[in-house]
This record gives C-alpha cells, sequence and structure tokens, in this order.
C-alpha cells in the first residue's frame, strides 16, 4: 500500500504570518499522528520562512515515541547546515531537492547533468547513518538513470506537469511517463515516492496508472481543504484513497 507523508510546511506558514505560536505545528502533528497517517514531512529552509530549527527538534522529539508506526521525512537542499541538523535527528528520509534562489516551492527535479561526485558523497554519509535517501527527480529516463548512478534509495517523482496535465488530453500521455519512470527506478534497484500538487481530486488516478509508488508526500492541498473540512477529516480522506491504491 502507498504510504501517506504529510508535509506540515503551510501549517508554519500560517503561524509565521502573524508571529507566535498559533497555529501550532505540532498540534498538527498530533492531529495527524492520532488520524492515522504513516509519514510526516517537513522541510526546514535556510530562510525559516516556515518551518524553523525549533520545529525540527520538536517534531523529532515528538515522533520518537511513534518511531515504528510513523515515518520522519526530512527534506531540502544538501546545505552543510540541514545535512548536519538530519545526522544529528536521524530520520527515516532524507529527501534531497534541489533549491533555487528566490523559489516559493520545488520548482524541478535534479538536472540529470548535475556532477554525481559531490551528492553522491552527501548520499553516503547519510546512509551511513541508517537514513534512507531519495532524489527528487522529474519523470524522465536520464534523471532516474542519474538518481541510481548517484546511489540514492529512492526518488521522489515530481508531480507538478501531472497535476497540470490531469482532465486534458494529454494526461494519459503525461502519466504513462510517470509509469514508466517508476518501473525504471524499480529495475535500478530504487523505490518510488511521488509529490507536488497532487491532491484528492487527481490522486486516485495518479496511483491507480502508476503501479509501485511507496509513499506520496502532500502538504499544500492536503493542508488548504483542511482548512474547510478540518485536519482529522481530510489526512482520512487521503488514506482512503492510498488504501486503494494497487500494490
Amino acid at each position: 500500500m502507498t504510504k501517506l507523508s504529510v508535509n506540515v510546511n503551510k501549517i508554519a506558514t500560517l503561524r509565521n504570518a502573524r508571529g507566535g505560536d498559533v497555529p501550532s505545528v505540532l498540534e498538527a502533528v498530533s492531529v495527524c499522528v492520532a488520524a492515522g497517517v504513516p509519514g510526516i514531512t517537513i522541510h526546514p529552509r535556510e530562510d525559516e520562512r516556515h518551518i524553523r530549527a525549533s520545529d525540527v527538534k520538536d517534531i523529532a522529539a515528538f515522533l520518537a515515541d511513534v518511531r515504528d508506526t510513523v515515518e520522519f521525512n526530512i527534506e531540502g537542499g544538501p546545505r552543510a547546515d540541514l545535512i548536519e541538523r538530519v545526522l544529528q535527528i536521524r530520520p527515516h528520509q532524507c529527501t534531497l531537492v534541489p533549491v533555487r534562489p528566490g523559489e516559493i516551492t520545488s520548482e524541478a527535479g535534479w538536472a540529470p547533468e548535475t556532477d554525481p561526485v559531490g551528492l553522491g558523497a552527501i548520499v553516503r554519509r547519510l546512509q551511513a547513518e541508517g537514513i534512507r535517501v531519495s532524489l527528487f527527480v522529474e519523470a524522465r529516463p536520464a534523471a532516474i538513470t542519474w538518481a541510481a548512478s548517484v546511489g540514492a534509495d529512492r526518488v521522489e517523482l515530481y508531480t507538478e506537469p501531472y497535476a497540470r496535465a490531469f482532465g486534458t488530453s494529454e494526461e494519459s500521455l503525461v502519466v504513462a511517463s510517470y509509469a514508466d519512470a517508476s518501473q525504471q527506478a524499480a529495475g535500478l534497484g530504487m523505490g518510488v515516492n511521488a509529490g507536488h500538487d497532487l491532491d484528492l481530486d487527481n490522486l486516485g488516478r495518479f496511483l491507480a496508472a502508476v503501479t509501485g509508488v511507496d509513499e506520496v508526500s502532500i502538504g499544500h492541498a492536503l493542508i488548504s481543504t483542511a482548512i474547510f473540512r478540518g485536519l482529522a477529516a481530510t489526512v482520512e480522506a487521503y488514506l482512503e484513497i492510498t488504501r486503494r491504491a494497487p500494490v
């Protein structure tokens, strides 16, 4: 069954817009865990515009008691301070993403032309501490091959192109590229995650067409829906979709 990892960045964004500690990121994590979510994701950016260093510490401490049932995923660019923090906390997974100056959110996966040597050293360092490493890539053969050359345990497929094509005449062609990418990754010994702009409308069709997806990471759409439906109820709606996904 595909696992759902809830990205709680947007809770932190709302909190930081006013200052103080409301709404509580830790309370959001607690509600998600109580609702049965099997994963929590955070992306602590260097400017701390949403997740703060203190959030990372607090969430890690909270999840330590449920480590056997709830996976902790920290994602971000491979900057030195983040890697050191990940090595100290030892989450289940670290997802390395390319970060571009001024971006609001991730805009693309790692370019296949990226030098694998430096990034590979970071990957091996994390793996030596028992941390699974996923690389954020686009659903292109060259990108999947590159991720394998770097030594990734998994790839996270960047799904914004699928979300844009959803419901259009291009959907079947685009989703086929994800199905091919998933099969290619599996053939190279890597697991498959997916994320970016997946929501209650498009997630089911994606998982029905793309087999072998281990995990989907969803934040913006989930938290946006939760404003109107409530967080626990929204988590349950997403969990129901992942439960129906082909094994």
